[in-house]
């Protein structure tokens, strides 16, 4: 493994997507993800808190909650990205609104970028991925090896 520069995962047709909006954004989610049930239907569908509960109740899918994203849930989704338990993720950030836990927002979008992860930050990019041909195949995303990154700075400094 530390020989490679990427390590290559599989993204299997049935994909794990997270769910997640800011407060301002939270109607504009749970409208487009009751306009896109059918496709989403066929996967597995988690969010943060009151996001999650809204789209389930208004949708009737299935949809893992976790923490609201100040109490931890940002924290818990980019623990599931590392898990390799989450594909893809919707995350409708409020960008005209100060939010008190934009650490944990700025450390959730980096552990998605470091994994590879699709993010869609508005409904514009969640419809051109829905509706991609990806979205039914099985898809392999590659991950820089940061292992090898690692050891090769380790070694240059001996």
């Amino acid at each position: 493994m530390l020989n490679e520069n990427y390590v290559t995962m599989e993204i299997g047709k049935a994909k794990h997507i997270a769910l997640v909006a800011h407060d301002g954004k939270k109607k504009e989610l749970v409208d487009w993800c009751d306009r896109n049930k059918e496709v989403l239907k066929s996967h597995f569908l988690c969010g943060t808190g009151t996001t999650a509960r809204l789209i389930s109740e208004r949708t009737g899918l299935p949809v893992k909650g976790y923490c609201s994203g100040p109490l931890g849930g940002d924290q818990q989704i980019g623990a599931k990205i590392v898990e390799g338990q989450i594909d893809f993720m919707i995350f409708l950030w409020d960008p005209l609104e100060a939010q008190p836990h934009d650490p944990d927002v700025k450390a959730l979008l980096r552990i998605a970028v470091v994994y590879d992860i699709p993010i869609a930050n508005n409904l514009a990019t969640a419809d051109f991925m829905l509706h991609s041909e990806y979205m039914s195949e099985i898809y392999s995303r590659r991950i820089e090896n940061f292992n090898k990154t690692i050891q090769e700075r380790v070694e240059k400094m001996k």
